[in-house]
């Protein structure tokens, strides 16, 4: 009896468990291993730590704007290899890779929608897109939602998550910035809100134009926020930067933003921003 034990015992051992592919997620800051459900249901925000993990166009959508109000702008436009630029593939070759990989044409999701009630138009970039760079397609969508908003006399929101201008199109992508914030320049003649949300990362030209033009600017905990990283200002000024330069906390301090709000805040706090700057608006 005693042997037979053993044996299931070892048996046992033996077996090995099956486990779905991504039934776990690690947390990247804190290693936490967390049930994906409970993940998910905390909008990737870690529940050990707070960090917040980046959501892709559609969850910002989701997560900002009320059920079945949201209606997408210029879905199908598409950039173009005006340079016939090659790195180490060509770009034509990375836009296909990324179009297949997210299902976006560019880097962006615009459009209009509610929230809790209050209509405003929206503006979210997506990073899984080659970095959620900057190029024609990113800048025309912008000016184009922008213009929308100036004729309709709506809000306009800006979820930012970038890693800059597009390389891959040269000159043609830096003259966004221009192109970019003259429209904002407009939006604000028009004495209509503009309010950006900074997540992580925020940075080089789509924070340099479009992306800290709000009237209010709020920031996730820990974002990176700022031009350039911080390696190569090290690398160029050769010092030591300050613990935590170009996080949230330390441009918060720093007066470059507003506030900072924690993702399951966000909503709640853009509806308040909304309904103190904009009630007697969208009430008429």
């Amino acid at each position: 009896m005693f042997k037979d034990w053993l044996k299931k015992y070892d048996d046992d051992k033996k077996k090995v468990i099956d486990i779905p592919d991504g039934l776990w997620i690690k947390c990247p800051q804190c290693l936490q291993i967390i049930y994906s459900k409970d993940w998910n249901e905390n909008f990737k925000v870690c529940i050990k730590c707070g960090y917040h993990d980046q959501l892709n166009a559609y969850e910002r959508i989701e997560l900002l704007i009320d059920e079945d109000t949201f209606e997408e702008f210029d879905k199908d436009i598409t950039s173009v290899d005006i340079l016939g630029f090659y790195d180490t593939k060509p770009y034509t070759q990375r836009l296909k890779e990324a179009q297949e990989a997210t299902g976006l044409k560019d880097a962006i999701v615009t459009g209009k929608g509610q929230v809790n009630g209050i209509p405003i138009f929206i503006i979210v970039m997506d990073f899984r897109f080659i970095g959620g760079s900057m190029g024609s397609v990113v800048g025309e969508k912008v000016v184009r939602t922008v213009e929308r908003a100036i004729k309709d006399r709506k809000p306009v929101l800006a979820v930012i998550a970038s890693g800059g201008a597009r390389m891959q199109e040269g000159l043609f992508s830096l003259f966004q910035m221009a192109k970019t914030s003259a429209a904002i320049a407009r939006l604000s003649q028009s004495n209509i809100p503009y309010i950006n949300i900074l997540t992580n990362p925020s940075t080089a030209g789509v924070l340099a134009s479009f992306g800290s033009l709000g009237d209010i600017i709020i920031a996730e905990p820990g974002a990176l926020i700022g031009f350039t990283g911080p390696r190569v200002i090290e690398q160029t000024i050769k010092q030591k930067l300050p613990e935590g330069f170009q996080r949230s906390e330390f441009i918060l301090e720093h007066g470059m933003i507003d506030m900072i709000v924690e993702r399951k805040k966000l909503k709640s706090t853009l509806y308040l921003i909304l309904n103190h700057l904009w009630r007697k608006e969208w009430e008429d």
